[in-house]
């Protein structure tokens, strides 16, 4: 039994959000209010993360995502589409592992195959160690700030401040833990759901070769990028995200 906070928003074909490191259902904010009017629209907060802060952190990927199957179980949900952003993308990339028949359209945004990506900012042992000697407060206003072309000038930068205000310590190691031993490059070949890869041309966390994996390996998938965005490019441009996805899902 699922005790996670969940949204729940509209009626129609269910889609599933699911956000990354020191993430919240909040981070959806602009997706729910748009893709709400003609989708049942479910965005967890991962254990120890946003309005989930209080419940108990996990340390694999893997767990992770049976946490938001067991959501979905709870729900009777049973197809859905299904989006996941950056470590949300591992997630869904391991739900549809588990469960990819009941997945009908995935999108893959701003992640990749492995968890410890070669070429990020930062390894993320280096991550590990800042966090453990610098404290959360220090770390969660260096880290997120990279995520936007604008840094914390960009005007959904609130966002993010608001998600990290009570995550612990231990929850944010257990999901830098989780993401470093992730590997999900071999089930690339098994992903025969319809894929749509997004991903922002500035991004620093997920560099092309990381996007340029799934492309190659995941065969119905169809790459797409955007132009002068980083990380957060559903809070860059919310708006051409939103329609991109939609064109995507509503086929």
């Amino acid at each position: 039994m699922s005790n996670i906070y969940v949204d729940d928003l509209g009626e129609g074909f269910p889609f599933v959000l699911v956000h990354g490191y020191l993430g919240s259902s909040e981070m959806w904010t602009f997706q729910k209010e748009f893709f709400s009017k003609d989708y049942r629209v479910i965005t967890p907060a991962l254990p120890g993360f946003g309005e989930s802060h209080n419940v108990k952190s996990l340390d694999s990927i893997n767990k992770m995502a049976k946490e938001v199957i067991n959501v979905l179980d709870q729900k009777k949900i049973d197809k859905f589409n299904l989006i996941g952003h950056s470590m949300g993308g591992m997630i869904v990339q391991e739900i549809t592992k588990l469960i990819g028949d009941r997945v009908n359209k995935l999108i893959c945004f701003a992640t990749g195959s492995i968890g410890d990506i070669p070429g990020r900012f930062e390894t993320m042992e280096e991550t590990r160690e800042k966090l453990k000697k610098e404290g959360t407060q220090l770390s969660f206003s260096r880290v997120p700030h990279k995520w936007f072309v604008k840094g914390d000038k960009d005007k959904n930068y609130f966002l993010c401040e608001n998600a990290v205000k009570n995550v612990s310590l231990e929850a944010a190691d257990n999901a830098l833990l989780a993401m470093k031993n992730w590997r999900g490059k071999e089930n690339l070949k098994n992903i025969k759901n319809d894929t749509l890869i997004i991903w922002g041309d500035k991004d620093t966390s997920y560099n092309f070769d990381q996007v340029d994996t799934l492309s190659k390996n995941i065969k119905n998938s169809r790459l797409e990028i955007f132009k002068d965005c980083a990380h957060n490019v559903h809070l860059e441009q919310p708006d051409q995200f939103n329609n991109l996805v939609k064109e995507f899902i509503s086929k």
